[in-house]
């Protein structure tokens, strides 16, 4: 195995100075953005009109950022620890936005960041924390509006955290009604699911009871994992007669399972926390699974390999934790974060995604930099087409040279599905087409490019739905 994994990282790393050169036309660029405790944001507590522009600058200034190296896709923590960051009918205000828990802040946090997204082009998926609930301090800061006191039966105690227990039924019930109202009242791209899992074993959590109530004759292991796989066919249910076009995705534990030649130590999805995350993406119950693989060198190789064979449908994109390149974290230098983007870009993985925002914001040890050179040119995500494969129609386009711009303009398309369409701009280069700008609301554009000679160059317009399915170019030249 040693071998071997030395005969891998020298083939890749030989082609590390060109892999970044090769950018796909679709790719997951994502961040996870942290509200809890306002890791990532919000650092202006909202209890003030002025508090609230401050939160909402903070907000737009990092998205500005993320835009400006490449990132299409931004995972925002709106369920934190059975508590929310926009006004629900169901679970309470959480603490990060004021100060205190169960306050309101006097806005809509999550419309902000959908229409601050997708004002860039960028792509927002609401994530939702699964299992783990609030502190019991934060529960007597709560109230009676905290789960456990509204729902003790879902709720376990482990030390001082509370813990929703997945064999009890009604907590997939819970958790997809959580979904649905997000999926109902926002114009989300897609629910993600974090800790959607049993603890590990360092934490302390006792079901006997409730595996004797439901166990119904399967092992432990049976059960837990049948209980977890209950829960996302609940949501993936919920999600599909609300809006079948939203991607439904996970952050599983990073190591699937064993490999026959590289033990995982114990910590796996499958075998360690009854994640069966393959079988969920390979029977359609994810479309994206972001596995958090925050580790390096045999830990991380082998497995994305893994990960990448054992995926028969939907998309693999590794999380990668670039908060290790922080000195007081695990003090990583650059290279090691370069060389596994450009490994899992050449060997065709659907993107990655980095935890968290800030490290990447910051530019710790210069990862902002290289992300913008990686992400030379913008990407689409990738398109859900087992869900629909059909098109919009292709828009008719026109376009006018006006003091030294291009002004684009072109007719709605229509979509089979009444589903929303937006456009795709790019400037054909030969045989290829190279984007401007991707997935606009508006029917027009204007480009300013760097060269006089650009203007006369042809462009090309599509139209894109909501599954990412992209209509054949319209091709125009510009004309004074």
């Amino acid at each position: 195995m040693k071998r071997f994994s030395i005969f891998f990282l020298f083939i890749y790393i030989s082609s590390c100075a060109i892999a970044h050169y090769i950018m796909p036309l679709r790719e997951y660029r994502a961040v996870w953005l942290t509200t809890l405790n306002g890791l990532d944001w919000p650092r202006t507590k909202a209890n003030s009109q002025n508090d609230i522009e401050k939160q909402k600058k903070e907000l737009s200034d990092i998205l500005d950022q993320l835009c400006a190296v490449g990132i299409n896709t931004v995972m925002f923590q709106t369920r934190v620890r059975g508590t929310v960051v926009y006004p629900s009918e169901i679970e309470p205000w959480d603490g990060c936005l004021t100060g205190k828990p169960g306050k309101a802040p006097g806005y809509d946090p999550l419309a902000f960041a959908v229409e601050e997204c997708h004002r860039r082009g960028m792509e927002i998926h609401a994530w939702v924390v699964a299992f783990p609930v609030c502190k019991v301090s934060a529960m007597k800061a709560l109230g009676s509006s905290a789960l456990p006191r509204r729902h003790p039966e879902l709720c376990y105690r482990s030390d001082e955290q509370y813990i929703m227990d997945p064999g009890v039924p009604e907590t997939g019930d819970y958790i997809a009604k959580i979904c649905d109202e997000i999926a109902q009242n926002y114009n989300i791209d897609g629910i993600h699911l974090d800790y959607i899992r049993y603890p590990e074993r360092g934490i302390r959590f006792s079901d006997q009871k409730t595996f004797q109530r439901y166990g119904n004759g399967q092992s432990l292991k049976q059960w837990r994992s049948e209980n977890v796989n209950s829960v996302v066919r609940k949501i993936r249910a919920t999600l599909r007669s609300r809006k079948p076009w939203l991607r439904l995705s996970c952050s599983p534990v990073g190591k699937y399972a064993d490999l026959p030649r590289q033990s995982s130590r114990g910590w796996n999805a499958r075998d360690a926390v009854n994640q069966d995350a393959i079988m969920w993406l390979n029977e359609g119950l994810m479309d994206v699974l972001f596995p958090m693989m925050y580790f390096d060198n045999e830990h991380f190789y082998p497995f994305l390999l893994d990960w990448k064979q054992s995926a028969h449908h939907g998309t693999i994109a590794p999380g990668l934790g670039i908060y290790l390149l922080h000195p007081q974290e695990k003090n990583w230098n650059l290279l090691q974060l370069q060389r596994q983007m450009n490994v899992l870009r050449q060997a065709g993985l659907g993107g990655y995604a980095f935890f968290r925002s800030k490290f990447l914001t910051d530019d710790v040890k210069g990862i902002y930099e290289w992300t913008k050179e990686f992400n030379k040119l913008p990407a689409l995500t990738p398109a859900a087409t087992s869900l629909d494969s059909i098109p919009p129609t292709r828009p008719n386009a026109k376009a006018r040279i006006r003091n030294f711009q291009v002004h684009l303009s072109w007719t709605p398309s229509a979509d089979d599905s009444n589903v929303d369409v937006s456009y795709n701009v790019y400037r054909i280069e030969g045989y290829r087409m190279l984007p401007i700008a991707l997935k606009i609301s508006e029917t027009s554009y204007v480009y300013s490019p760097s060269l006089p000679a650009v203007l006369h160059k042809p462009f090309a317009i599509t139209a894109i739905d909501a599954y990412g399915n992209e209509s054949e170019p319209r091709v125009v030249c510009a004309e004074y």
